[in-house]
């Protein structure tokens, strides 16, 4: 995954999901009552996220992935 690329582990299968550990971070992405789906400012800082980037939204089997608009989708 690209994340886990990025040396950004979401947490599956090394520890108890509390505190950082390393670069994992153990806040997870949610959505919201407004279907707005929330991906914390830990998240958003680490990939260099500023407001205003924009991304394509692609669907995998098992996987969402966010590509940005002006960027290269690095599994195709």
């Amino acid at each position: 995954m690209l994340l886990e690329a990025k040396g950004v582990s979401l947490g599956e299968g090394g520890g108890n999901g509390k505190g950082r550990g390393g670069r994992s971070l153990s806040e997870r992405p949610k959505v919201r009552f407004n279907g707005i789906l929330l991906v914390t400012k830990a998240y958003t800082d680490l990939l260099d996220l500023k407001p205003g980037d924009e991304f394509e939204i692609k669907l995998g089997r098992k996987q969402i992935r966010l590509v940005p608009v002006d960027g290269v989708d690095e599994e195709e």
